[in-house]
C-alpha cells in the first residue's frame, strides 16, 4: 500500500526486548551496561517483591491490610523501570505502585500504614522523592507534569516518572498532560502498564489507536513501546527516557506490555473475564524465570538465592506489619493536627467539640 506522506501512520510498533523467554540475549547492541552486582540487586528486589505481594494478599484476607493491588508478574516493569532512576528523581505513582514507591525509599511500614487508611502513611520522609498513590484514574499525570515543569523552570537535572495502567490511558488527565509536557518539552516520563484489563474491560475495548505508544505522535514526545516481562528491556527503556529528559529533549511516552498474574484486587474475580488459555500463554513469561535463567547462565543466581531472598522477605514483612499495627490509631484531632503546621481557628473550634 502506497503511504500517503500527510497522513500519520498506524502501523504497529515492534516491543524493545532484549532476553527472550528462555533468558538469552536476543539484541545485544541494546544490552545495559550493568554490573554483577547491580544484576543481582534487581534480582534481589524482583523476588522480594513478589514475595512481599504474596505475603500482603494474605494479609488482606487476614483483615491486616485495607485496600491492595496485586503486583505480581508486574514486577520487570516496577523494579526495571525504579531502578533506572536516581534518588533525585520524582516518582508519581498509581494504588498498584507500591514497589516502586518503597524502592524508592519509602519505608515499608509506611506503605502498610497507607493501605490501611492511617494518615501516616502519607507522611513521607524529607529525603523520599514520591507522592502517595493515587486513586483518581490518572490524577497522577498531572502532578508528575507539574514537577516536570518545576524541574525545568529551576534548571534541575531531574525528571519525574508517573504510572498508569491502559485504562488510565483513556482519561482526560493523559491527553492533557501529554500535551502540555508536548508543547514544554518536560522531563517527564510517562510509563503506561498495559497488562491488559482496566479492571474487567479488555484492552482491545480501550483504544482504536494500535498501540498506546502511538499517542506520543499527537503529542509531539517520543513514544516507545517494551516488553513489560523483560526487566532489562525495561531497563533501557526508561534509562534512556530520563537521559533524554536530563538533556532537555522532552518527556517520553512508555507503553510497557506486562500482565498482572493476580486479580485486579482483592474484590475481583479473574475467572468472569480471563481465560486459563491466556494466563497459562502468560506464566512462560514469568519475568522472574525469564531474568533468572540469564543470571544463572552467568553464574550469578540459583535456587538457594532465591530462597534465601523469601525468607528474607517474609521476615521483613513481618517485621514491618507488626510496626504498622503498632502505630497510634488515628484520631479526628490527631488527623486535623497533621493537616497544617498552624492550625486555623475554625478547626481548632472544631477540635474541642471531638475533644
Amino acid at each position: 500500500m502506497t503511504k500517503v506522506p500527510y497522513e500519520v501512520q498506524t502501523e504497529p510498533v515492534t516491543p524493545l526486548s532484549i532476553l527472550s523467554p528462555e533468558g538469552e540475549i536476543i539484541n545485544p547492541d541494546l544490552m545495559p551496561e550493568l554490573s554483577d552486582d547491580q544484576l543481582k540487586e534487581i534480582m534481589y528486589r524482583m523476588v522480594f517483591t513478589r514475595t512481599w505481594d504474596e505475603r500482603a494478599v494474605n494479609l488482606g484476607r487476614q483483615g491486616r491490610l485495607g485496600f491492595y493491588a496485586p503486583v505480581s508478574g508486574q514486577e520487570a516493569s516496577m523494579v526495571g523501570s525504579e531502578y533506572a532512576l536516581k534518588k533525585e528523581d520524582f516518582v508519581c505513582p498509581g494504588y498498584r505502585d507500591m514497589p516502586q514507591l518503597v524502592w524508592h525509599g519509602l519505608p515499608l511500614y509506611q506503605a502498610f500504614l497507607y493501605s490501611r487508611g492511617h494518615q501516616h502513611g502519607g507522611q513521607i520522609p524529607e529525603d523520599v522523592n514520591v507522592l502517595m498513590p493515587q486513586i483518581i484514574i490518572g490524577a497522577q499525570i498531572l502532578h508528575a507534569t507539574g514537577l516536570g515543569m518545576a524541574f525545568k523552570k529551576r534548571g534541575e537535572k531531574r525528571v519525574a516518572i508517573t504510572y498508569t495502567g491502559d485504562g488510565g490511558s483513556s482519561e482526560g488527565d493523559f491527553y492533557e498532560g501529554l500535551n502540555f509536557a508536548g508543547v514544554f518539552k518536560l522531563p517527564v516520563i510517562y510509563a503506561v502498564q498495559n497488562n491488559g484489563y482496566a479492571i474487567t474491560t479488555p484492552f482491545a475495548k480501550q483504544t482504536a489507536a494500535p498501540s498506546i505508544a502511538h499517542k506520543a505522535i499527537a503529542a509531539g514526545i517520543k513514544g516507545v513501546q517494551v516488553d513489560g516481562m523483560d526487566v532489562l528491556a525495561v531497563y533501557k527503556a526508561v534509562a534512556d527516557a530520563a537521559e533524554r529528559g536530563r538533556n532537555g529533549e522532552g518527556a517520553t511516552l512508555i507503553e510497557i506490555l506486562t500482565y498482572r498474574f493476580r486479580p485486579h484486587s482483592m474484590a475481583d474475580d479473574t475467572t468472569k473475564y480471563r481465560t486459563k488459555d491466556e494466563e497459562a500463554e502468560w506464566a512462560l513469561k514469568d519475568p522472574l524465570v525469564r531474568f533468572g535463567k540469564f543470571l544463572e547462565a552467568k553464574g550469578l543466581w540459583s535456587e538457594e538465592d532465591s530462597a534465601r531472598v523469601k525468607e528474607e522477605a517474609k521476615a521483613t514483612v513481618n517485621e514491618h506489619i507488626k510496626k504498622a499495627e503498632a502505630t497510634e490509631k488515628m484520631t479526628v484531632v490527631g488527623l486535623i493536627d497533621s493537616m497544617f503546621e498552624t492550625t486555623p481557628q475554625h478547626l481548632e473550634e472544631q477540635k474541642a467539640d471531638f475533644e
